[in-house]
């Protein structure tokens, strides 16, 4: 990250696939080659309930791919199937005008949101935390500062570079997550100081912060108990513009 540009007083560094999104991070290399879907899916389970590393998940995905994903490709995936939960650009769109930095911190990949942002699909985001498995040339529409995530404890580690470079105190700091993923995030957070909510929130993060002491300060749309299926339907029912007034109360403004 360069010098800063523009002030920011709080920041919210989201996850995003299962958090902002209903759509996975592998989903854009199952829609390219059908023949790995249940295996992707393995895989995401797999790093999300923290029974192997993000970095493990990579090297597998990389040893079955038959062949690499185009930006065109990409664009179909995008075209057919982008998909975000309700009044989330919306409330991307107020951080931004209320001095908020919204950060996409996530195991999704820097080419998917090079994309989405390119074809205009969410408002640019001052800061992109993400994988870089899959990353395409430099284009107009990138976020000005992009961070590589190689395993999920550089979500934390992300966060608190944003923070120091921006200034911004703790309790200016909210973090959000869904799965057992972001438990490291949590875990950072609350050493921190940074106040904690979980959105859509997945069994595997709620048994990751009783083990590790980790409070989540509120719980934001569905809750899902242990062997629950998720419910896209009713996700895709939660406006994320009721965020805002949580975000005024840890803001207190």
């Amino acid at each position: 990250m360069g010098k800063q540009t523009r002030p920011f007083r709080a920041i919210l560094s989201s996850d995003w696939s299962e958090c902002l999104s209903p759509s996975g991070p592998f989903d854009f290399i199952a829609f390219a080659y059908p023949q790995l879907e249940s295996e992707l899916k393995e895989i995401f389970r797999s790093y999300t309930g923290n029974r192997i590393s993000l970095g493990e998940a990579c090297n597998r995905i990389k040893g079955a791919l038959p062949g690499p994903i185009s930006p065109e490709r990409m664009d179909a995936y995008l075209d057919r199937e982008f998909a975000v939960y309700q009044g989330v650009p919306e409330l991307i769109e107020w951080c931004s005008g209320k001095g908020i930095l919204f950060m996409l911190n996530t195991t999704g990949m820097i080419g998917y949101f090079q994309r989405v942002f390119a074809k205009g699909l969410l408002p640019r985001v001052p800061v992109l935390s993400a994988n870089p498995l899959f990353r395409f040339p430099a284009g107009d529409g990138d976020p000005p500062f992009i961070l590589d995530l190689h395993e999920t404890r550089d979500k934390g580690r992300n966060t608190a570079i944003v923070v120091a470079r921006m200034g911004i105190p703790a309790e200016r700091v909210i973090v959000m997550g869904d799965s057992g993923g972001d438990g490291p995030h949590f875990e950072w957070a609350q050493l921190a100081g940074a106040f904690i909510i979980g959105s859509m929130t997945k069994h595997s993060l709620a048994t990751y912060c009783d083990n590790q002491g980790i409070a989540i300060g509120r719980r934001f749309g569905l809750v899902y108990g242990k062997g629950e299926t998720r419910d896209v339907e009713r996700e895709m029912a939660i406006d994320f513009r009721g965020l805002i007034r949580t975000i005024k109360e840890i803001l207190r403004e």
